[in-house]
């Protein structure tokens, strides 16, 4: 046997544009990206996609295929000092070079800020990587001079090319035939991440070895991989492998009115080095699409837990953080709001543009108001109670109902308020 200190899914890392397996989208046969990548003028550009499906390493690959000097940040470890160091060296380059930042949500607004003139400028090509939606999470500057371009889960086809290529340097490792006899495990356990993938077959055939030095070659099954993959779960975890899996754990705890469920599932990612926001985050819109109006201090404290951890950070940000996944978890739920607004949009796609009622159009014209516009508007403040009935809706659709309010003591005082004052129109 041959110890290797490398990690197989670095040792296997493609170097060309023929050795990278998928995202044929971008990078197949007369694909956007692949256009851009030879004809050698690429553009800044934001790579969004979860982990493991290649976006470092075809950021490298994009750097070698236009023969271009390739700087290398982490958003996590990298600052503005850091940046300034690159375009120091980039005013020196012979030809732009290309700044890969890995985990560009990471930087801050003024670190992103630090980009910005350089971009502009042409000092350097960016190449970010996200995990996040870049519309949220990179400044609107910045995101409008950049090309983002979507990175997908591997599909089965390419799971199984990954395998293939692995097996010969594994073999080779460990002096042995490897037979895999079942992939459904190692296709499960990778959700679509070639280096958790690479991770867990090296890890299986390793344990496997191990259990029998002696054996001519080493069988691979379901049941062994699910065996060692689950002893070694929290290994897998402190390397972020299972975030999508842990953090939708989390919600459907939090949702499912779970204290104990959420707080376990909070430590795991706290264990993990999950980023703090990112938690965070996801607590607050579950505060307004689950909780809603059953409870409106919900999405209060969680924007509150928002800006504390933002500003604490770890480690004492793990107990706002628990502070408000316990009150979710045991706050009253309602989606009625989250129902009303994915309704609303439907009934928008199939109906279009309608016209909007003229009593409600602005009229800040004489034309305007000559022609009718805000005619037979009434003031709801001049009105007992400051309501009056009148319609809001266009013609079309008039008594359509979005919102119903759902059974909870909040929601059900504000669907006696709508009943009495909306009678049967709506039907509440």
């Amino acid at each position: 046997m041959k110890y290797q200190s490398i990690p197989l899914a670095e040792r296997l890392r493609p170097t060309s544009l023929e050795q990278y397996i998928g995202q044929e989208h971008l990078i197949g046969e007369n694909a956007v990206l692949r256009r851009a990548i030879e004809s050698g003028r690429i553009p800044s550009m934001i790579f969004w996609g979860p982990p493991g499906v290649g976006k470092t390493t075809l950021a490298s690959i994009i750097s070698k295929q236009v023969k271009r000097q390739f700087y290398v940040l982490s958003a996590i470890n990298s600052g503005v000092k850091e940046v300034r160091e690159v375009f120091d060296r980039a005013r020196m380059a012979p030809d732009t070079p290309v700044l890969f930042i890995d985990e560009i949500h990471r930087f801050s607004k003024s670190q992103q800020d630090s980009l910005l003139n350089a971009v502009e400028k042409g000092l350097v090509i960016l190449i970010g990587a996200t995990t996040e939606n870049p519309s949220f999470e990179v400044i609107s500057p910045l995101l409008s001079r950049c090309q983002v371009y979507v990175l997908k889960s591997l599909e089965k086809d390419d799971l199984d090319k990954l395998i293939s290529n692995a097996l010969p340097v594994l073999e080779e490792d460990y002096g042995k035939k490897i037979i895999i006899q079942e992939k459904e495990a190692l296709m499960h356990i990778s959700g679509g991440d070639a280096r958790k993938l690479l991770n867990a077959l090296e890890l299986v055939v390793g344990m496997t070895y191990e259990a029998n030095p002696d054996a001519e070659t080493l069988n691979i099954t379901n049941d062994v991989t699910t065996q060692y993959i689950q002893s070694n779960l929290l290994k897998y975890d402190r390397l972020g492998e299972m975030h999508y899996d842990i953090i939708s754990a989390f919600i459907k705890s939090m949702r499912g009115s779970d204290p104990n469920a959420a707080v376990y599932y909070l430590a795991r990612m706290i264990e993990a080095g999950e980023d703090p926001l990112f938690i965070a985050r996801r607590m607050l819109i579950l505060a307004s699409e689950d909780i809603g109006n059953a409870n409106p201090n919900a999405l209060l404290l969680a924007n509150t837990c928002f800006d504390a951890v933002n500003k604490i950070g770890f480690p004492e940000s793990r107990i706002i953080l628990s502070q408000t996944a316990i009150y979710l978890a045991t706050s009253p739920k309602s989606n009625a709001s989250y129902m009303a607004i994915n309704s609303a949009q439907e009934v928008v796609r199939k109906t279009g543009n309608l016209s909007v009622p003229m009593h409600l159009r602005n009229a800040p014209t004489k034309l305007m108001k000559d022609i009718g516009y805000s005619d037979g508007y009434k003031y709801a403040h001049d009105y007992e109670g400051n309501f009056v009935e009148q319609e809001f809706l266009p013609r079309e659709i008039s008594g359509t109902r979005f919102y119903t309010p759902q059974n909870n003591p909040r929601e059900r005082e504000m669907q006696n308020s709508l009943r009495m004052r909306w009678k049967e129109k709506y039907g509440y």
